[in-house]
């Protein structure tokens, strides 16, 4: 049985959120309006919540984070189309592997320079060397 047969059969609610049949709304450029759209006001609501004094200025870098991964949550549905349906576990697993190698180069080039202060000499023996 196809997964195409398997997901045809199943009730309405039996599907998990990210698995849609095909030409339902992953496919066509209904999927590609609404994400823009959806980019375009979190987009907007950014600027708007860095620049205005209605929010606590504190929390603005939290707010800003979490509209961060609302945007990166609404590229990869909207415009890659990575859901968790059964026919994207290998984008799944490509995402999991880019997400991996970007934390260790962050990681990685974090404590480099957290380490580079010990391992530098003094300023005043740096102008020394130099004469």
């Amino acid at each position: 049985m196809s997964d195409l047969e398997r997901l045809s059969d199943c009730h309405e609610t039996d599907r998990a959120p990210g698995d849609q049949l095909r030409g339902e709304f992953s496919d066509g450029p209904k999927s590609y309006v609404i994400g823009l759209a959806l980019a375009s006001l979190l987009t907007v609501t950014s600027f708007y919540v860095s620049r205005t004094s209605l929010v606590w200025t504190p929390s603005i870098p939290v707010a800003l984070s979490v509209l961060a991964v609302a945007q990166m949550g609404v590229h990869l549905v909207f415009f890659l189309h990575i859901s968790s349906g059964p026919d994207s576990t290998n984008n799944v697993m490509a995402l999991a592997f880019g997400i991996l190698i970007v934390f260790l180069l962050i990681a990685g080039s974090l404590w480099i320079m957290s380490h580079l202060n010990h391992s530098m000499p003094p300023m005043e023996k740096v102008i020394q060397m130099q004469r």
